[in-house]
């Protein structure tokens, strides 16, 4: 189960690429890229209403999230900006620098999340070895901004 996990997460991060150069081809057809986002996401909305139905999924359980806390809605807006500045970023800076300033991005503040216990995640201590790892990435994005 660990390696069908492991092979997820990796093809999770081959999607954003992929999905970065769909948006960045819709832009040029609507002229603008919130709104190549704007359809990703309608699209996105519309495969997961198709799913939730297929799958017989409770959409009265939707009512629920009117109970939740202020600043969980910001997910939305959270992957609206990533979406929107990925499709403006690809062009201007490439494939590699673009997804590896944001890999990094995500290092930084994954350890943080992970150490402190953020939005009420397990702790794991930041150590030095997830430091020298996070370092490493840093350090493959300056050489692919190098070079």
């Amino acid at each position: 189960m660990q390696y069908f996990l492991i092979f997820l997460a990796f093809l999770c991060g081959a999607v954003f690429p992929t999905q970065a150069a769909l948006n960045s081809q819709m832009t040029k057809f609507v002229g603008h890229p919130v709104l190549a986002a704007l359809l990703s996401f309608l699209t996105g909305l519309i495969g997961l209403f198709l799913y939730a139905v297929i799958a017989k999924l409770p959409l009265s359980s939707l009512a629920q999230a009117k109970n939740a806390p202020w600043y969980i809605w910001l997910a939305g807006l959270l992957g609206a900006f990533y979406i929107s500045t990925v499709i403006v970023l690809i062009p201007r800076l490439g494939f590699a620098l673009t997804f590896g300033l944001i890999v990094a991005g995500q290092m930084a503040i994954s350890l943080l999340f992970d150490h402190y216990g953020i939005l009420h995640t397990p702790i794991r201590e930041i150590s030095i070895g997830r430091i020298i790892g996070a370092l490493l990435l840093v350090a493959g994005v300056i050489l692919i901004r190098k070079f």
